[in-house]
Formats: structure tokens, sequence, C-alpha cells
């Protein structure tokens, strides 16, 4: 089932973009010198995203997994808020701080997304390496930083690895943060997909850029995958030990720098609060200046509720059937995983666009079809379910299902049984998790949204886009309406203590 919606509602409009671009535009394109400067632009700032997310990102590690201090609790859902806080919020906040955008508020926007990947997925890897290792240099001459440096930063290559790769392939799709940041003058794979479709009705010239950007996740996707693999080899011959403790001499200027990175975190947050109004909140109940949107700010909110749990549910589903066939297959798993990992590479805008052009040969044509949104949305929540409950599901000990069968417990009943017990609180967290990035998704949402039934994020672009103060006033303060769901749903993520270390 899961495969089956797979093949029709994302391999079946990547396909037709690649045929369509293959058969039109991709000669032109390739030899163009304006789409190889699109390229370089893409990489460049998401290479350089890359970097400042790792640097930020590795004095969080350390203070996550290394450091025993009070609030970290805390902390942890600091570091976590960023990574589930919607696009155009991010890039409404940083635009508060630099007004004038650029190169640099496009990279420290995307950096500020993946820190918490950074941070979760390197921490988790250096909790459970063994410090004695590191002690053993330090007894033998070695200062801090080298033993740092030729023992424990090699043993975590492959989390920095897989993070590196994870944060690169989020930077090069990023499409809000650049959308808003970048303008007219700075432009990515991903923006200009959206503009050659949306304003330019240039359908072949944007699926065979759609191939190009398809080529470089795919690349990234593999990278990741291979690391991620490594880390978790890593993670499995070391297991679980308790290596957090009180910083002692020079730890403390890192702990020093690690609260001084979770201050910057705060800032854009803080700068985007502090722009709210009452004004700006009351204003939802309209429309905006000279009726900017369709329906009121608060109708588009009951919309990017009711879509955004549609989408979980069905995400749910899937990825729920996903994980517990993952579990039982054999040598076909690894494949069948990277399959469904598929639509978390490839961008949100090219499958919106694949939508657009195919769906209309399914009966009733789905691209009027308000279930649309919900589709596209489930086709990007779903990988993000399986990878949190599928390790759950596999660290369950077997025997415990073999006992429940001889007992004669039914398939079903061992499920409800043995595993939904054991995994419910990973499920309760993904369902959270997902359900917020439903919410914030914008990507292929702002093209398949119909203007009588925007979503919030979708109602935020639009302002953002007419002038008048009473929309710049609204549109801060619906950030500020998503920024506090997102907040409360990452406390409620860290209480259910499920990292997002496997992305």
């Amino acid at each position: 089932m899961p495969l089956g919606f797979l093949t029709l509602f994302f391999a079946w409009p990547v396909v037709a973009i690649i045929g369509l671009g293959a058969r039109a535009q991709m000669l032109v394109t390739l030899t163009s010198p304006d789409t190889w400067q699109l390229v370089a632009f893409t990489l460049g700032q998401a290479a350089a995203s890359t970097v400042v997310a790792i640097a930020a990102g590795m004095p969080l590690a350390f203070l996550l997994a290394r450091c025993k201090l009070p609030g970290k609790a805390a902390i942890q859902a600091i570091v976590l808020v960023p990574f589930v806080l919607p696009t155009v919020v991010v890039g409404l906040a940083f635009r508060s701080l630099m007004p004038d955008g650029g190169v640099w508020s496009i990279i420290l926007a995307n950096a500020f997304f993946n820190v918490a990947v950074v941070a979760r997925t390197v921490g988790g890897l250096w909790a459970n390496t063994d410090r004695r290792a590191e002690d053993a240099a330090r007894a033998l001459g070695a200062t801090k930083i080298k033993a740092f440096t030729a023992v424990t930063l090699p043993a975590l290559t492959p989390a920095i690895g897989s993070a590196a790769a994870v944060v690169f392939l989020f930077c090069s799709t990023s499409f809000g943060v650049v959308l808003i940041l970048g303008g007219a003058e700075y432009r990515t794979l991903e923006t200009e997909i959206y503009l050659r479709t949306v304003q330019l009705f240039d359908l072949p010239g944007a699926a065979a850029l759609s191939i190009l950007q398809l080529a470089a996740v795919v690349t990234a996707l593999v990278i990741g995958a291979v690391a991620r693999k490594r880390r978790q080899a890593a993670l499995k011959l070391r297991g679980r030990q308790e290596t957090a403790r009180r910083p002692v001499g020079g730890e403390w200027i890192v702990v020093g720098i690690a609260y001084a990175v979770i201050v910057l975190l705060l800032t854009p947050i803080v700068s985007l609060i502090s722009q709210s109004s009452v004004e700006g909140f009351a204003a939802l109940s309209g429309t905006g200046h000279d009726n900017s949107l369709e329906v009121t700010g608060f109708r588009a909110a009951i919309n990017s509720l009711s879509t955004a749990t549609d989408a979980t549910l069905l995400a749910l589903v899937l990825g729920v059937l996903s994980s517990v066939a993952l579990t039982q297959l054999g040598k076909t798993a690894e494949l069948v995983d990277v399959a469904m990992m598929l639509p978390l590479g490839v961008s949100a805008v090219t499958v919106g666009f694949g939508y657009l052009i195919t769906l209309d040969a399914l009966p009733g044509d789905l691209r009027t079809s308000p279930l649309l949104v919900p589709l596209a949305q489930a086709i990007v929540v779903t990988p993000l379910i399986i990878r949190i409950l599928l390790p759950v599901l596999r660290s369950i000990d077997d025997r415990l299902r073999q006992a429940a069968s001889t007992l004669g417990a039914s398939p079903v009943r061992v499920w409800l049984e043995v595993d939904l017990p054991l995994a419910g609180r990973s499920l309760v967290t993904a369902a959270a998790f997902g359900y917020v990035v439903a919410l914030g998704e914008f990507g292929a949402t702002s093209f398949l949204a119909r203007p009588d039934a925007p979503t919030l994020p979708i109602a935020i672009g639009r302002l953002i886009s007419r002038p008048g103060e009473l929309n710049n006033q609204m549109a801060y303060a619906a950030c500020t309406l998503l920024m506090v769901v997102t907040i409360a749903v990452a406390v409620l993520i860290e209480r259910f203590r499920t990292t997002v270390e496997e992305f």
C-alpha cells in the first residue's frame, strides 16, 4: 500500500517532469550560462550554510552529550525549535533582523534551520563515545585539543558526515527562505522552478531544472545514507554509555560558546515576536490591505489546521505500515527504505509541479480537489515518520513477538500487545513532528493551494508580497501564531524524549 501510494503520488509526477524536461529544454538549459550560475549559487549557499551549521552545532553537541548541567531539557527543546519552524516564519524573522536581505541572510537562515540536525546527530554518537580513550591520550601527555583531534574527532566522523549530507540536502532545496530573503536578485534552482512555472509559464524549462535538482539531491541522499549507516554501526558497536559529567577546565569555554549559539538561535524568534502587534492580531479577522487575501487570516489558520491534520493521519497510516513491513523484510529492506526516503530529498516544489502536469489523468481531476494539498504534505511527512518509528521497531526484541505468536496471538494482536506499547511514545512524537512539518509546509503547497483556500504559510507569503503596513502587521501576527504552535509541539517532542538524529 505505501509503495503503491508512493508510485502514484510521487514517482509518476517526478518521472513525468523528467520526461517533459528531457523532451523539450534539457539541452538548451544545460548549455545556458544562466543555468550554471543558478547551480553555482545553489551549491555555494548550501555549502556555506552547512559549514556554518556544523560550526554552530558542534559546541551544542558537546553540551548535550558530555555535560551534566541544570536546565538541559530546556536547552534540548530550544535547539529543536528552529528545525520545526515553518520556512516562511524563519524567512520573515531574518528579514526583520536583516531588512536588506542578501546572501548572508540566506546562509544564516538556512544554518539556523539545521543547527539542530548537527547537534542531535553528532551528539547522539558523542554521548556513546568511550571517554577512556581520550583520557588515555591525556595521560600519555596529549593536550585536550590534541586528544580531541586525534581520538574523539575521528570517532565522530561518521556522524559529522551524516549531518553534513542531510544539512546540505535541506539547504540546497530551501524554498521559503530564499524566496523571501533573496527576492529577484538571488535565486536557487528551487525558486527558479517556482518562478518559471507560476510567473513565466515556462513548464519545459522548469522541468529541465527539476532534473538537475533531482540529480543533486539523489547524490546527497546516497552520501547521507552511507554516512548514516556508518554512524548506526558505530552506535551499535559502542552501545549506550553514560558519558555526561560536569565540565572542567577549558571545557567551560566550549560550554560558553554553546550558550552563545543558543542566544543567537533565540534572536530571530524574539525579533519576530517583537514585530507583532495587537493591531496585527486584530487584522487577522479581515483580508488585509485592499483585500490582499480572498479569505480572512483566521480562515487561513483553520485551513492549515485542517489540511495538516488530514496529511498527518494519512502519513501515519503510510508510515506505520512501511515501518512494520521494513522490520520484516530481509535483504530487500534497505532498497525499500531508500525508496521510501526519496520524497525527503526531492524538492517539494518539484512534486507540486509534477502534480500539475499529471493528476488531470486521474478520475475527477485531482488538481482541483481540496485533497490535493494533504496528499502532497503527506508525501513530505511520511519519510519523517518512518525515520522516527523504524529504529524503535527494529530495536524491539523479536523473541517477544515470537512468544506472543506461540501463545496464539494473531499478527495484528502481536502488534497491538507488543509493538504498540513499546513504540507508543515514538508514535506520538512522530505524529507531533509530522503535524508541525505539514502545518508549515510551503513548497508544494504554494503550487497547489487554491486562492480561496490558502493555508497560513501561503497567506503569509501573499501578505508580505503586497504593499501596505496592515499586510505586514498581519504577516508578523500570523507568523507568531505558527511559531507558538511549533514551539509547543517541540516541547512535546522533547517530553517524549525522541530525537531527530536519524534524519
